[in-house]
């Protein structure tokens, strides 16, 4: 290694030797779970609208569900299979991203103020 002092003495350079980094893109997670919450939200309030099956009671429990209800049973679904679609969107472009990698050289310098 390589050190180099100041004049002073309260600097100390320490150079590493240089190395070969890969460098990629990959998308951004967060972004991608936040669009299939929206996906599933915009999904759930279509199917409460298109299909209206408040007006008679079920034939199961024979309880009749408010408007708010069914879109709150529809949203248990409809948000994690919105989730799922953009994870899956995700991954793909990840792996599709992960073909164009770039190799670069970096070198770094350690610098120790006292």
């Amino acid at each position: 290694m390589d050190d180099a002092h100041s004049d002073d003495g309260a600097t100390r350079v320490t150079h590493a030797p240089a190395s070969a980094v890969t460098i990629r893109r990959s998308p951004k997670y967060g972004i991608f779970l936040a669009l299939g919450i929206a996906l599933g939200i915009v999904a759930a309030i279509i199917l409460t609208t298109v299909f209206d099956g408040t007006s008679e009671p079920s034939p199961y429990t024979e309880v009749s569900y408010s408007l708010t209800q069914a879109f709150g049973f529809i949203l248990l679904w409809c948000i994690p299979a919105g989730i799922a679609i953009m994870m899956i969107l995700a991954m793909i472009l990840d792996r599709i991203s992960s073909r164009s990698l770039r190799q670069t050289i970096v070198q770094v310098d350690r610098v120790d103020e006292r």
